[in-house]
């Protein structure tokens, strides 16, 4: 292991380090230095947070350096724990926990980078706003308010055909609210599909909504637990607040049975009691719009 980091360090010290690398190294330690005063284990964990995220930086913003990690034995293994590593900051009344995907072994390298580098600034961002948040409580005085993030990533399929990967961010103060964003790739053509690329026209908005809507009303006939803001469900929600078709790029991702599945996000058709609700399409509903059935079976 300590010659491969050492092949690591040597191949890491050959390739030119961008500019925009360099004032992110920069802010991350002054940011690091800045909250010296705060609790121990608050710095400890954004000092490891600014570690990760220069480390995954320096992979993707290269694919020299990305190429030379992947040639050493044993290397593409520890890449894999390191981008999967979460970094997270904890004190008693803020907290986050941050996990970075990253893909490898893609031969694509410009989709692979693209993503990558988009997953990396979604973790960013988050994190920015969390010390946002917590600065702006501080100066309000409200010291005892919580505040919390949690995001990360989960694999919802992974075939022969098809990789699909969900990105949850889950923000807690007042209230809680989810996103859960999606990309879904074509393993064997490596590239990334979108939901109106598996249709002939817009013929597929109305043909999913109408679907949709008839499950919603079949769950709520069945299940008096359940609720959507649709048409004559309830009498709190405004007209244009109901739900009457999904939008032209709605979230999605097809399922290992080759099923096209179309996400909500908390509280966009449904009370947060619902949580993020997923409508399996029948894939006769669609059939005469579809392409092919190359992805939808």
């Amino acid at each position: 292991m300590s010659d491969i980091l050492e092949h690591l360090r040597k191949e890491y010290q050959s390739v030119p380090i961008p500019e925009e690398l360099d004032l992110i190294v920069n802010r991350s330690i002054k940011q690091a230095l800045h909250t010296r005063k705060a609790k121990r284990l608050k710095v400890k964990g954004m000092t490891v947070a600014a570690a990760i995220l220069v480390f995954l930086i320096a992979i993707n913003a290269s694919t020299t350096v990305a190429n030379a990690l992947a040639s050493i034995p044993g290397v593409e293994r520890i890449i894999k724990v390191l981008t999967l590593q979460e970094f997270k900051v904890k004190d008693s009344n803020y907290e986050a926990d941050i996990k970075v995907p990253a893909i490898t072994n893609m031969e694509n390298k410009e989709l692979q980078l693209g993503l990558n580098q988009k997953y990396l600034a979604e973790s960013k961002a988050l994190y920015a706003q969390f010390q946002a948040e917590i600065e702006e409580l501080k100066k309000q005085g409200l010291n005892d308010a919580h505040v919390g993030i949690d995001a990360g990533y989960e694999v919802k399929t992974d075939n022969d055909t098809i990789l699909s990967i969900g990105r949850y961010f889950l923000q807690t103060a007042a209230s809680s609210s989810t996103v859960m964003q999606f990309d879904t790739i074509d393993k064997k053509n490596q590239r990334l599909i979108t939901l109106p690329m598996l249709f002939k026209d817009d013929q597929y908005i109305k043909l999913v909504s109408d679907n949709i809507l008839a499950q919603m009303q079949e769950q709520m006939k069945n299940d008096d637990g359940k609720i959507y803001w649709i048409a004559g469900a309830t009498d709190y929600i405004s007209k244009e607040e109901t739900f009457s078709s999904i939008k032209k790029d709605q979230s999605f991702y097809i399922n290992k049975d080759g099923k096209l599945v179309i996400v909500f996000n908390k509280y966009e058709v449904a009370p947060g009691s619902m949580g993020l609700p997923e409508f399996i399409i029948p894939t006769d509903a669609i059939q005469g719009d579809l392409v092919s059935n190359h992805y939808i079976k």
